[in-house]
C-alpha cells in the first residue's frame, strides 16, 4: 500500500468555517471534521480517526484557543480529540472516550460480532481494510487501535459555547448514539448535526443506537430553522433537503 503524500484535505466554506477530511479513508469512516473561526477562541467539531496528527495538520488555521469537542465517541470522530487541551463531550459517552474499542478498528474482518453485517445492511460498502494508503511507512493497520483520552469538561442540552462574536447551543439528540449532539447557532441558522442526520444512509442498527430516539431527533430536527446544515458526513444541505432527510426517516420507521 502507497503512503499517503498528505493525510488531510480540507477546504473553506465560507463564514469562518473550514472543512477538513481524510481522503484515504473508506467513506463509510470519512468523517467531516470542522473548523470555526471565532474572535476570542475557535472551535473544532469531530476529530477524524486519529491515524495521523490533526493538531499538526490545521496548526496554520488556529492562532488562539481552541475548543475541541466530539460530537459523538463513535471511532471516526473522536480519534485525535486526544492532541488537544481542551476536550469536550456529553457526559453519556465519556467513559466511551475513556475506554475505545479495544479490537483494529481499521481490519473489518477482526470487528466483533455483527457489526460489519449490520452496517453492510444499511448501504455501505465495508472494505477489508478501510484506508487505502499509509500515513508513513511501516503504519500497521492491524495494530492501530482508537487513543483513548479523558473529557476536560462535559456538555449538555442547552449549554453554550461562546467564541466571542458566535455563540453556538448544545442540542442533545440521542439516536445514532446516547450521547450524540449537534451546534446550533440560532443567528445564522448554522447547524452543526454530527451524524445526527447527513445526506446518506442513517446508521439506527449499532449496537449503541436507538431508533424510538432517533425518531423523536428527526421530529425535532423538523422544526429548527436551520439555513445550512454541517454534518458528520457527506455534502452540507439547506433547510429543504433536512425536512426531506427526517422525513424519508420518519416514515421509514413509522
Amino acid at each position: 500500500m502507497k503512503v499517503a503524500d498528505r493525510w488531510f484535505a480540507s477546504e473553506s466554506v465560507g463564514n469562518g468555517i473550514t472543512r477538513i477530511w481524510e481522503p484515504h479513508v473508506a467513506r463509510l469512516f470519512q468523517c467531516n471534521i470542522w473548523h470555526v473561526r471565532g474572535r476570542d477562541a475557535d472551535l473544532l467539531i469531530d476529530a477524524g480517526m486519529g491515524i495521523s496528527s490533526l493538531h499538526k495538520a490545521i496548526a496554520d488555521l488556529v492562532d488562539k484557543p481552541l475548543i475541541a469537542i466530539a460530537t459523538h465517541t463513535h471511532m471516526d470522530h473522536a480519534g485525535s480529540l486526544h492532541e488537544f487541551a481542551q476536550r469536550l463531550v456529553h457526559p453519556c459517552e465519556a467513559s466511551q472516550l475513556q475506554h475505545p474499542d479495544d479490537f483494529p478498528v481499521l481490519c473489518s474482518h477482526h470487528w466483533p460480532g455483527d457489526m460489519r453485517a449490520l452496517i453492510e445492511a444499511q448501504g455501505y460498502e465495508v472494505p477489508e481494510i478501510l484506508i487505502d494508503a499509509y500515513p508513513y511507512e511501516g503504519f500497521d493497520p492491524e495494530a492501530f487501535r482508537t487513543p483513548a483520552c479523558t473529557a476536560t469538561g462535559l456538555v449538555d442540552e442547552g449549554q453554550m459555547i461562546d467564541l466571542g462574536d458566535r455563540v453556538f447551543e448544545v442540542l442533545h439528540l440521542p439516536g445514532h448514539s446516547p450521547g450524540s449532539i449537534g451546534l446550533w447557532d440560532k443567528d445564522s441558522g448554522t447547524l452543526f448535526s454530527g451524524d445526527a442526520v447527513y445526506d446518506g444512509p442513517l446508521l439506527d442498527t449499532l449496537p449503541d443506537a436507538d431508533i424510538r430516539a432517533y425518531i423523536k431527533t428527526m421530529q425535532r430536527l423538523q422544526t429548527l430553522p436551520v439555513n445550512i446544515v454541517h454534518a458528520g458526513h457527506d455534502p452540507s444541505f439547506g433547510r429543504q433537503r433536512l425536512l426531506e432527510l427526517a422525513q424519508g426517516y420518519l416514515a421509514y420507521r413509522s
